[in-house]
């Protein structure tokens, strides 16, 4: 055991605290309390408090506007820490905004064709804000609201716990929507995302995490030489407007096969249609596992240059892949660095894009009575 690391260990049991490795170092996992601070004001007056917590040698800061992740830290091989998240460091920016960083996305992640859906028998118009279609929730999203936030110290874990009511008619959606989201980390530096949500009237639910990746550090540029892999043998081709065909295509002999992991720009510039179409990758992948009770690992994000690792576990039968593509140099983060198009990518878990017009895709609706729940698990290492 190598001196730091025996030193930390020893304070840590002195102060009867635990404590945990990552990458061969020693973290303390206090299970301290979040810290709550000002991170600005809304133009009305609302106040937004940024949240910060540490423990297993993760290192979060979330936003009650939006439910926003606004940093990620985590250590590379060296334990030296920086943010792998893209953001903004003012609330204007992320009001102004449109490219969801970090952002807690509801009620209904990824995109519903024309903003329509039949529920029942009634159809719903929704807000319309990509084009035709609806994305992430229409013009005002659950990325645009102030949630109520509880902090949490829960034996070795620390966490927030945010929670947003939706009203009936909200962005056209049926139903009142009370919706849960907890933010934990554990004494191993797990990040982990639990949503729970319920509602008076039928509607559709599909909530996920919109946090940009880059393990170099947000603004140390292309996140092309990352190597991905997904356990995922098909995907949803889309059709001009990114809206989902109906189709569940084989991955095999085509550039979305990232089952045996490779690096992302390795096929990003292939003259496949989809490709095309899309800029880059900007699909949700058929995750092989399925929808399962408990979080299943079915992705792995690895940068050789930091060495840090980053592993993502969820219940949910689908994943998008966003590679960055309309990142185009106009937006400025924390670091002072312009971000480029593939200067960050999403992996974000959920139920398919426009599921509610596809009855062969599984159900997104929700039901008074019964409780939407989803679990994602993120966990970071390094070599």
């Amino acid at each position: 055991m190598d001196t730091t690391r025996r030193t930390v260990l020893a304070a840590a049991a002195a102060a009867g605290v635990a404590a945990t490795t990552l990458g061969g170092t020693a973290y303390a996992t206090s299970g301290k309390r979040p810290v709550k601070e000002l991170f600005g004001k809304l133009a009305d007056g609302t106040k937004v408090h940024r949240w910060s917590l540490e423990n297993g040698g993760t290192r979060l800061k979330v936003l009650s506007y939006g439910g926003i992740v606004q940093s990620l830290e985590i250590p590379d091989r060296h334990g030296r820490y920086v943010n792998v998240s893209l953001g903004y460091d003012t609330i204007e920016a992320y009001v102004a905004g449109t490219t969801f960083f970090g952002s807690t996305i509801g009620r209904y992640g990824n995109r519903i064709a024309k903003g329509r859906f039949t529920l029942d028998g009634t159809v719903h118009q929704l807000s319309v804000n990509d084009g035709v279609n609806s994305l992430h929730g229409g013009a005002k999203g659950f990325n645009t609201r102030v949630w109520d936030v509880e902090p949490f110290a829960s034996g070795s874990d620390v966490g927030l716990t945010l929670h947003y009511t939706s009203v009936d008619g909200e962005m056209g959606y049926p139903g009142t929507l009370r919706v849960k989201v907890t933010f934990t980390l554990t004494a191993r530096g797990e990040w982990r995302i639990d949503y729970e949500a319920t509602t008076d009237k039928a509607t559709v639910v599909n909530l996920t995490n919109h946090t940009y990746y880059n393990l170099g550090g947000e603004g140390s540029g292309s996140v092309e030489g990352h190597e991905l892999t997904l356990d995922a043998s098909r995907y949803t081709p889309t059709d001009a407007t990114l809206i989902p065909t109906g189709e569940l295509a084989k991955v095999a002999g085509t550039p979305f096969d990232f089952r045996s992991g490779k690096a992302i720009g390795d096929d990003i510039r292939a003259a496949h249609p989809q490709l095309v179409t899309a800029q880059g990758f900007d699909h949700n992948w058929v995750l092989d596992k399925g929808i399962t009770r408990r979080p299943v690992h079915f992705a792995t994000l690895r940068d050789r240059a930091s060495g840090r690792t980053l592993k993502i576990a969820t219940d949910q039968p689908g994943v998008q892949f966003y590679s960055g593509n309309f990142l185009d140099g106009t937006l400025t983060g924390p670091s002072g660095r312009t971000y480029r198009q593939g200067d960050g990518l999403c992996l974000e878990t959920q139920h398919f894009p426009d599921s509610p017009n596809h009855p062969a895709f599984p159900s997104t609706v929700l039901r008074p009575g019964d409780t939407y729940r989803s679990t994602t698990v993120h966990t970071f290492s390094t070599s």
